[in-house]
């Protein structure tokens, strides 16, 4: 995969704006758990990062998804993760299904405003009994003339609190497992919407996380993206561009981390030497650094499949699991060899610490992952 001038440009700007617009408010944003997704949004969309891929038509950039991979891996370069999830959600997670799927006039209700930032949504799938098993959702919609009638619970929503819409995964016919499932677009301002709580995480604090109810919530049919019973199928392809999102990010945040901890070492002495100076020390950023590289290499190759028009299922789910297991093995070292002041709530490596717990849970746990991958390869009985 090669990199243009124009890419390059691209990944300055895209650090351009994390270090004026995200960084210098993350620990604010950590300490309300919560950021200003109204007051930041709108200046993404400005700069046309929050439709990458999008058509032009609707507001976006008709970018190849080179530009997406690059947007992952800068955003988390900001000190958290709570706010590139949030970020993420909005571009790679809430909207793809709408853009490939929706009519021409959800896409101008509900795509053009959220491309814009003007409207913030969210992915609205997981449940207290149906987190990665999505087969097993029960949120219902039943057709009750031109309008859905939704009764159900939704759990760890993120921008939960503050979306405008969400895309919905809600059963619509009684066919169980993963058939009879649709993709709904709820408006929160409809009446039966709520927030039941907003919820208190370890990690990616910045980012607001919420469980969502809804009682007798009436939406008309026509908010359905795509075709009434193919919401699963429709939301397992957004999964993969999901996982592959957080691939993606993974090396921003592991390469920041470890350069971070390379200047502390340099600059932090020990018996009359700086730290870095211990051999095994270096030697195991090296390897850290190393893995970084090929997961990077991993990730580009599935980008360019993807871009070819490949079937990036496998690619993606490998993706998924080496990054989150690795996340955890640097931010760990990392701390490590900050020592003591590592494990202070004023050190960045302790938030480091507790936001990448997350990406081995989150988007498909990692058991999950490995499940998809023993089907795929035939290691099952």
């Amino acid at each position: 995969m090669r990199f243009t001038d124009e890419h390059r440009a691209f990944r300055q700007l895209v650090r351009d704006v994390v270090e004026k617009e995200i960084a210098p408010h993350v620990d604010e944003w950590e300490r309300a758990g919560t950021f200003p997704a109204h007051e930041l949004f709108p200046k993404l969309g400005e700069l046309g990062l929050l439709g990458l891929e999008y058509d032009p038509e609707y507001g976006g950039q008709g970018a190849e998804h080179l530009y997406s991979v690059i947007l992952a891996e800068e955003l988390h370069r900001s000190g958290c993760s709570g706010v590139p999830m949030a970020i993420g959600v909005q571009t790679m997670m809430a909207t793809p299904s709408l853009h490939e799927f929706g009519s021409d006039e959800l896409k101008r209700r509900y795509l053009e405003p959220a491309v814009r930032g003007t409207a913030v949504c969210s992915i609205a799938v997981t449940e207290a009994g149906a987190g990665s098993d999505v087969a097993g959702l029960r949120t219902r919609a039943v057709r009750d003339g031109d309008e859905w009638v939704i009764n159900g619970s939704k759990l760890y929503i993120t921008n939960g609190t503050q979306a405008d819409w969400l895309c919905l995964l809600a059963r619509t016919s009684d066919e169980g497992g993963y058939r009879g499932m649709s993709q709904i677009i709820v408006e929160t301002s409809t009446p039966g919407f709520s927030v039941s709580r907003k919820l208190d995480k370890l990690g990616n604090r910045s980012s607001d996380t919420a469980e969502l109810f809804f009682d007798d919530v009436r939406v008309p049919v026509s908010n359905t993206i795509g075709e009434i019973g193919r919401g699963f199928q429709q939301q397992m392809a957004q999964f993969v561009v999901e996982r592959m999102f957080a691939a993606y990010g993974a090396v921003g945040s592991c390469r920041w981390a470890l350069e971070r901890t390379r200047d502390y070492l340099l600059q932090r002495e020990t018996f009359g030497r700086p730290l870095l100076a211990n051999q095994y020390v270096g030697f195991r950023l090296t390897e850290l650094s190393a893995q970084v590289e090929l997961l990077q290499s991993h990730n580009y190759a599935c980008a360019q499949a993807y871009m070819d028009g490949e079937d990036i299922t496998r690619a993606a789910t490998v993706a998924k699991l080496t990054a989150g297991r690795l996340l955890r093995e640097v931010a760990d070292t990392c701390l490590q060899f900050h020592g003591g002041m590592g494990y202070m709530e004023e050190t960045w490596t302790s938030r480091f610490f507790r936001d990448s717990r997350l990406a081995s849970i989150g988007g498909g746990a990692d058991e999950v992952m490995l499940q998809v991958l023993a089907r795929m390869d035939g290691f099952t009985a």
